[in-house]
């Protein structure tokens, strides 16, 4: 009896085998999505299908309005080219675009891949590019997928709507919704694209139920909404946040705060209604109410109802493994001074208009008592985490007191080596770029290195891209810098844990270990610390933001 139940269960093992060998599908240059036949290229052993749409294009009528499902189409579609880049002015002139050109018609993605089969279930990276909600594009070359294809992982870029075409609200657009919102076009985009990853990686040989998202800057701040907006945190299965959250000191904006601006921004430039500017073509309407800077995310209804503090607070995220961080240099005190000596008390002065009667108890949580502190990494702390650092590291904190799940953070150290020889007079830009040095720069004749992980900086490395970025002279210690951080990426993606065969162990931080919370430093010698004097210095800052 027990050989026959044996023979049986063999054999049914067997079939089941047999029929997930048979319902397999290889995965070649032409992959059939539910909206059609797409056709790639393959390079250096990685599929590429770009410019592949996610959505309708917005155009039209359908400028201002929610992303529309894909119409399908018949035949194949070229999947060869970047699709056009979302429309923007030239804000960060360093930034490097791949895409035909800049368009409303912008929203495509892109995916790389090295599966063999459908049965590969490869896990999936979403990239969503920084750029302050303002510029950029999934065409950046720092954002290109190949290099985390290689480690078993498919990447994919997604473009969203910039700026006023991403980011408008106005009361007849509310009024007209199907949701009574407007003003979060460019989030219901990424939506949109999540959505369309999950119906349809799995013919690209993707596991549909293993989608992990990233984005650095204003993409990191997506994340952190996207973790929260009922629309997208039950479709991932992992966050990664790279320099930014939109939660303290962040704050959202009503549906009728935005409202009012979007209409007094029309009145403002000479735009007599909405008609009207839905009649303005899209270089002229970007002239006439060009970006003004990273747009609050607007309390909807329909993507959020309350703010992402209010969602972690009562643990109604996604509750998924979180890996976050930010860089040594977010920010620079001379930022701040502007132009004022780098002593301690003009660096005071010019953060007690934002701190009040808790100046002197901030300054010392940072340690900044003497003049020399304010230009150290003390100093720097301080002004990186009024901008990045602190909503980062409260995003984590609130995950780890409202959720099961395991949060690792970073703090990225490196700088990027000396501007290449062959550029000249040029030095770096804040998108990865290039600019030209000013007189007083070139006067000076110093190193063309920062001292720390300027803002951006880390994008090439964990995304394993230094050499699509020209303009740096890289070392063999940037390579290895890159190599360990790209290898921490594809390990969260694949498993929801960075850890793997010969890298730095990295513990996650827990209820137990807040206090001292233990953080991987990304540099040549990269190493776990757990610094208690850090933490208090973030619990000082969140007990001025709470007052």
């Amino acid at each position: 009896m027990t050989k026959r139940i044996r023979k049986v269960t063999m054999l049914a093992v067997a079939g089941i085998a047999m029929l997930s060998a048979c319902t397999q599908k290889e995965v070649t240059l032409q992959v059939e999505t539910k909206y059609g036949v797409v056709e790639g290229i393959e390079e250096d052993g990685v599929k590429k299908f770009l410019g592949v749409p996610f959505a309708q294009a917005p155009v039209g009528e359908l400028r201002w309005k929610a992303p529309q499902p894909v119409q399908a189409w018949e035949g194949v579609r070229e999947a060869k080219a970047f699709g056009d880049d979302p429309m923007q002015p030239n804000i960060f002139g360093d930034m490097n675009f791949r895409g035909s050109g800049r368009s409303e018609d912008c929203l495509y993605l892109n995916i790389w891949t090295t599966a063999k089969t459908t049965g590969d279930r490869l896990p999936v990276l979403i990239y969503f590019n920084g750029g302050g909600l303002m510029a950029g594009s999934g065409s950046e070359p720092r954002y290109d997928g190949s290099s985390i294809a290689k480690e078993g992982v498919i990447g994919v870029t997604a473009n969203y709507r910039e700026g006023v075409f991403g980011f408008f609200a106005h009361p007849e657009l509310t009024a007209a919704s199907d949701y009574k919102g407007s003003g979060n076009y460019g989030f219901l985009d990424q939506v949109a694209a999540i959505k369309w990853v999950k119906e349809n990686i799995a013919a690209f040989g993707g596991n549909p139920d293993r989608i992990t998202i990233v984005g650095e800057s204003a993409g990191s701040f997506s994340v952190s909404l996207l973790m929260c907006s009922p629309l997208s945190k039950d479709l991932i299965a992992g966050a990664m946040l790279s320099s930014g959250a939109e939660v303290l000191p962040y704050e959202p904006s009503t549906q009728a705060d935005a409202d009012a601006a979007g209409a007094a921004l029309l009145k403002e430039a000479g735009i007599a209604s909405l008609a009207d500017a839905m009649a303005i073509d899209a270089d002229s309407l970007q002239k006439l109410l060009p970006p003004r800077g990273m747009a609050n995310v607007v309390l909807d209804g329909y993507f959020m109802s309350e703010s992402a503090d209010a969602v972690f607070e009562k643990g109604e995220q996604a509750q998924v493994p979180l890996l976050a961080g930010w860089n040594s240099l977010e920010a620079h005190p001379m930022q701040a001074l502007q132009g004022q000596a780098p002593t301690v008390q003009n660096y005071k002065n010019v953060l007690k208009g934002q701190f009040g009667d808790m100046t002197d108890e901030i300054f010392e949580a940072y340690g900044i008592t003497t003049d020399e502190d304010v230009m150290s990494q003390k100093g720097f702390n301080l002004v990186s985490d009024l901008f990045t650092g602190f909503p980062t590291w409260k995003a984590c904190d609130y995950h780890v007191k409202n959720s099961s799940q395991p949060v690792y953070r970073y703090h990225y150290m490196h700088p990027r080596p000396q501007v290449s020889e062959k550029m000249g007079d040029m030095t770096g830009a804040l998108a990865g770029g290039v600019r030209e040095k000013t007189a007083e720069e070139k006067k000076a004749k110093q190193p063309d290195i920062a001292p720390g992980a300027v803002h951006s900086a880390d994008i090439e490395y964990a995304m394993g891209t230094l050499d699509t970025n020209e303009f740096y002279d890289w070392q063999e210690e940037d390579y290895a810098i890159s190599k360990l951080f790209l290898s921490y990426y594809a390990n969260f993606c694949k498993t929801g844990n960075p850890n793997g065969e010969g890298l730095p162990k990295w513990s996650p931080i827990t209820k137990e270990n807040l206090d001292a919370a233990p953080v991987m430093i990304i540099d040549v010698e990269s190493k776990e610390v757990a610094s208690p004097e850090k933490e208090n210095a973030y619990r000082t800052l969140e007990k001025f933001y709470k007052k």
